[in-house]
């Protein structure tokens, strides 16, 4: 009996453990796979790619303590026992993120399948879904093919007026085997559409994604298995002209232009027998350039003319004896390599609000929103009929479109009918800044589907969220979400509406931290600092304006102070150390540069282009009529900066392991910040004492003790008194504004200043009808010439304040990527609750909190593998509950100290319910 009991409770322990074992693996999952930082990479230039997942599980305290990766060249191989390419066995480390690939040496074009699991301080997981990854073409000798195109004007061009007509080519050949695989590499400059019998390949829109030409040129790759079979087969390119043949050439020492549109592709064919082929383009392609685009400039506007459409040109039996021998080109200058970044898409369809009859066939069509994009129409007609399309943001006071702040650009596209029936248009190689359309020459009755906008922005996921109790805060984040989405091109521009839609530095330095809360785009921003490194000169020299397709190079230190500031983001907010080792010799050689040229003798850096440009005038009138374009340059500001990245390359150095370099930057900071007071302190203040002049030594730490005190003084006394509860910051000033209140104690002027109505503020605009953000603080009585309507310079550190002080979600800077998460929202009166959420590395951060007459309450989530130190607001921390129970010292909350009215606790993943009564 005894024996046979205990057999009986070793089956009951048995089982027992086999159950709770299949809950833990039920629980504890692996998901979104990435290879850096991208989702499913069709061609990757490195052969060690980063290799990153998040864990998901709903209970709390989980921790990874292992991981293997098993890398496989199929998925049938992708086993323990069959992996051909990596297992990396058991690795003990709690790292999720950017994990080295460190199995075969991998070779161009090589297909990568791989999936992972993870050990956990809570149980096992199962092994992930599947993803993969391709290498790319790695050498310049890879690509079999030569550049092709027409370097040259037709009759029908108008060379004055920067009209150039698109091009196509196309290429017959004929498939006699089974096909295994088939992937096409192209690089179609300016811009290009991909067409495999007919079809268009993939649904990116305004490909591929901008650079300087004369540095690098991005190409893309596409999966065409499907697309293609046995018998004859068509490849079709149209090349649009984009950045490449430059939308203004007049001034030619300031516009850079490359030339006339060209084509490089090459298609790789594996077949069923092992054999390959390799389609490429030569010169038995065929081209032309009478088709139906006549012109495509994005400053002006697509011509569409559809009674020369031909009819089943990227289909096989077509008859292109019209058409020209493709030419051999000269082949750009800058180097090959694969986009990283996601292709622009149409990212949503907006419908009309209201379409208003002008008479005649004009109508106005207000879309209720200002975006960037373009408008597809649907229309009926006869042979010959014009559709033309102007494009504004606003309205005049008569109800006309208001178009004097498009500067030159004439925004318009223009359709004529081929007459055969319904047909649905819309642009392939323009984009526009808009929220109102006029149609004119429009026959019939239009209705809702007659007109509709496509919002065009890179193909990236929204992350953030946020609401509050306060109605202007939440239509703020509205806006601002559409301006910087509507201003995200393969770069991140100024405006997407008038004549310039570049680029600037000095837009994003503070800001692209704030937009990394409400959008994925850390390779986003990655690519445009390769851009910044590209236009980087031998001698350190940084330009204000990069991809530099305009050549301002003014040797200020607050634009350039981009390189630094965004490097810092992306590294605070995904812990990618590479991003540090990759910009770290460029920004010390601008800053040797900068210091050599413009440090004089007393340590202060006297070179400034901008000043704290776009400050507001004083009233809204004083700037009526008033150019905007306005430059004072500050030695102080200039300075003030150049103090701050010393001190972040004082961290940098060490980081990257650049020891011998961290002396150097201590000691520069010294006695930078001493020249500094020397020259700029004042009696109580700095400079000017205008609101920038004392916040940015705030801000940087630069005045200390009692000098500090009264530095802090004058800021209130600008705001409360002399701005009378206002800002009065520009650019500059704006990207520190809001922190630097919180830093100093001052969260009711922080939160006075974000819902102001009145102004200048950002609820003026809105109280003007604004949708997105102005480029002013005045944008409505200002000169025309500069007072875009969809800008994002002037948020500064506004959204960096929503997240980090108002829902009190932020990484730590020492785990940084969010691995420890600083959780401490800031009681602000008139501000009753804040429910927000933020897509980390580590997976989704939530914060909900809600004050009442005599009660606290907070919910929030704190992703796998990452933990948070909260900080509750009470004196005593017996009265703080969690899930109606009293707090004690656990293994998922452990009690810190109180500190500042706040109780601390360190707490581990999960979700969490505080409460203090």
């Amino acid at each position: 009996m005894k024996k046979n009991l205990f057999n009986y409770k070793t089956f009951v322990l048995t089982l027992l453990w086999l159950i709770t074992a299949d809950v833990c693996l039920a629980q504890i999952s692996v998901q979104k796979l990435r290879c850096e930082s991208l989702e499913n990479p069709l061609a990757i230039d490195n052969t060690q790619p980063r290799l990153s997942w998040q864990i998901s599980s709903q209970q709390r305290g989980v921790m990874q303590t292992a991981w293997q990766v098993l890398v496989a060249s199929s998925p049938e191989k992708l086993t323990e026992k069959d992996a051909d390419l990596w297992n990396s066995g058991k690795v003990n480390t709690s790292e999720s993120l950017h994990n080295p690939y460190a199995g075969k040496t991998l070779k161009a074009r090589e297909k990568c399948f791989w999936k992972v699991k993870v050990w956990t301080n809570k149980g096992e997981s199962a092994w992930s879904e599947t993803a993969n990854w391709t290498v790319g073409l790695l050498y310049y000798k890879a690509w079999n093919g030569r550049w092709i195109g027409f370097d040259r004007h037709f009759p029908w061009d108008n060379e004055e007026e920067q009209k150039l007509s698109a091009r196509y080519f196309r290429k017959e050949f004929e498939v006699k085997k089974q096909i295994k695989s088939a992937t096409a590499y192209i690089m179609g400059l300016g811009l290009y559409e991909f067409y495999v019998n007919g079809q268009k390949i993939g649904n990116q829109v305004l490909a591929p994604a901008p650079t300087d030409y004369q540095e690098n040129i991005q190409y893309n790759a596409f999966d065409i298995t499907s697309n293609m079979n046995q018998g004859k087969q068509t490849i079709g390119v149209i090349l649009g002209n984009g950045r490449y043949y430059a939308m203004r050439q007049a001034k030619p020492y300031k516009v850079k232009t490359f030339g006339f549109p060209k084509l490089l592709m090459q298609i790789h064919v594996q077949y069923t027998d092992g054999t390959s082929e390799t389609i490429k383009t030569d010169e038995s392609w065929k081209g032309t350039a009478n088709g139906p685009i006549l012109a495509n400039n994005e400053y002006d506007g697509e011509i569409y003319d559809a009674r020369k459409e031909f009819i089943g040109w990227a289909q096989a039996g077509f008859n292109d004896k019209e058409w020209l021998k493709a030419e051999y080109v000269q082949e750009p200058e800058g180097k090959f390599e694969a986009q990283k970044i996601a292709p622009m898409k149409v990212m949503q369809d907006i419908y009309p609000v209201s379409i208003t009859p002008k008479g005649n066939g004009r109508y106005l069509i207000d879309f209720g929103q200002n975006f960037s994009g373009w408008m597809k129409i649907s229309v009926q007609g006869t042979i010959g009929d014009t559709i033309k399309m102007r494009f504004a943001e606003s309205l005049q006071s008569n109800g006309e479109l208001f178009t004097t702040n498009l500067r030159d650009a004439k925004v318009t596209d223009t359709y004529i009918l081929n007459g055969k029936g319904k047909e649905v248009w819309e642009p392939k190689f323009v984009y526009h800044g808009f929220r109102y359309a006029e149609v004119s020459g429009f026959k019939g009755q239009p209705s809702k589907e007659s007109f509709v906008g496509r919002f065009v922005y890179d193909d990236m996921a929204t992350t953030g969220t946020f609401q509050s109790s306060n109605a202007l805060l939440n239509q703020i984040f509205k806006n601002s979400w559409w301006g910087i989405a509507s201003n995200y091109k393969g770069m991140p521009i100024d405006c997407p509406q008038r004549n310039e839609r570049q680029p600037w530095l000095g837009d994003r330095t503070v800001g692209a931290y704030g937009e990394s809360f409400l959008f994925d785009n850390a390779t986003f921003y990655t690519k445009w600092l390769d851009d910044i490194r590209y236009a980087q000169k031998e001698d350190g020299a940084i330009p204000d304006v990069a991809p530099a397709f305009w050549r301002y190079y003014s040797d200020n230190v607050s634009w350039p102070a981009t390189l630094t500031l965004v490097t810092e983001m992306l590294y605070r907010q995904t812990a990618d150390v590479k991003v540090l080792e990759q910009n770290y010799p460029a920004i010390k050689k601008w800053l040797s540069y900068m210091k050599d040229r413009y440090m004089n003798d007393k340590g202060i850096i006297t070179k400034d282009s901008y000043g704290d440009w776009c400050e507001p005038p004083l009233t809204a009138e004083d700037g009526r009529g008033v150019n905007a374009d306005q430059k004072h340059p500050s030695a102080l500001i200039s300075t003030a900066y150049y103090y701050h990245l010393l001190t972040i390359m004082t961290k940098f150095s060490v980081l990257t392991g650049n020891t011998q370099d961290s002396l150097y930057f201590r000691q520069e900071v010294a006695k930078m910040k001493k020249a500094f007071n020397q020259e700029f302190y004042k009696n109580g203040y700095y400079g000017a004492n205008k609101l920038t002049d004392n916040l940015l030594p705030l801000a940087f730490g630069i005045a200390e003790g009692e000098q500090r005190k009264q530095v802090i003084a004058q800021v209130v006394d600008i705001i409360e008194n002399k701005n009378k509860g206002h800002l009065s910051t520009g650019v500059v000033g704006t990207q520190w504004l809001m922190r630097t209140l919180t830093q100093i104690g001052r969260n009711d002027l922080a939160f006075k200043i974000a819902t102001n109505t009145t102004y200048p503020s950002w609820g003026y605009m809105l109280e003007n009808g604004a949708t997105t953000i102005w480029e002013l603080w005045n944008g409505n009585t200002a000169a025309p010439k500069m007072n875009s309507q969809n800008h994002v310079m002037m948020l500064g550190d506004l959204l960096i304040w929503y997240y980090e002080s108002l829902a009190g979600i932020s990484s730590d800077t020492q785990q940084t990527g969010f691995k420890k998460i600083i959780m401490k929202p800031e009681e602000i009166n008139g501000l009753n609750w804040v429910n927000a959420s933020y897509q980390s590395p580590y997976g989704e951060v939530k914060s909900y909190w809600k004050k009442e007459k005599s009660s606290f309450s907070w919910q929030i989530t704190i992703p796998a593998n990452s933990s948070a130190l909260v900080y509750i607001p009470v004196k005593d921390k017996q009265e703080v509950k969690e899930g109606n129970q009293k707090i004690n010292d656990s293994s998922n909350i452990k009690y810190i100290k109180t500190e500042g009215g706040k109780a601390i606790y360190e707490v581990l993943s999960g979700s969490y319910h505080f409460k203090v009564n």
